[in-house]
């Protein structure tokens, strides 16, 4: 099995071909996609993240590589039973503030990627109109993080939270691997 991407191969790849997000909102865009319900074989997600995140223009294949991993470890991730989905964000020794500033990077990528496939909030769950909404208000966050006990487990939290909400939108708007089958088997 291929290498778990981090945040910081991810984020220096895409600075080195002049791609100007990080790892974080590239992550949250594709996760966002997924969880708003693209199918996990729409291949038209490159483009979208090229439309979104780089002019229209083509990736360069360092950088199609890349996130052709990256896109392919998310699906693994959403489809495990185990809540395994891992926030591509910067490690734990980082600087608080960096931390949370990719969290929040993250948490607007995801939403653009979410309102990509997803305009249609009507149809979901109190649950996930609930989630949407506080990421929203995570997205708008600005006030810096002092570096102690009580602000790491705040973040912390925040970070749980939103990797769980993230997956009540996948399990519940997310395309299974089953819908994709073009023809439904027909019974005779």
């Amino acid at each position: 099995m291929e290498k778990q991407l981090d945040y910081d191969s991810v984020t220096n790849k895409l600075s080195q071909h002049g791609v100007i997000v990080d790892g974080a909102e590239i992550h949250g865009i594709l996760c966002g996609m997924l969880c708003g319900g693209m199918s996990l074989t729409d291949q038209k997600w490159l483009e979208a993240l090229s439309e979104t995140v780089n002019q229209d223009e083509s990736f360069s294949e360092p950088v199609v590589f890349t996130l052709t991993t990256l896109f392919n470890q998310t699906c693994q991730q959403l489809l495990e039973p185990e809540f395994a989905l891992n926030l591509l964000l910067p490690e734990d020794h980082a600087p608080i503030n960096d931390r949370g500033a990719a969290l929040i990077n993250w948490v607007q990528g995801f939403m653009l990627g979410f309102g990509l496939h997803q305009q249609d909030l009507v149809k979901c769950s109190d649950d996930v109109k609930e989630a949407l909404e506080d990421f929203s208000d995570i997205s708008r966050m600005e006030e810096p993080m002092d570096a102690d006990e009580e602000s790491e487990k705040a973040l912390f939290e925040v970070e749980e939270y939103v990797k769980i909400s993230a997956i009540l939108c996948f399990s519940e708007l997310g395309q299974s691997l089953l819908d994709d089958q073009k023809e439904k088997p027909s019974i005779h």
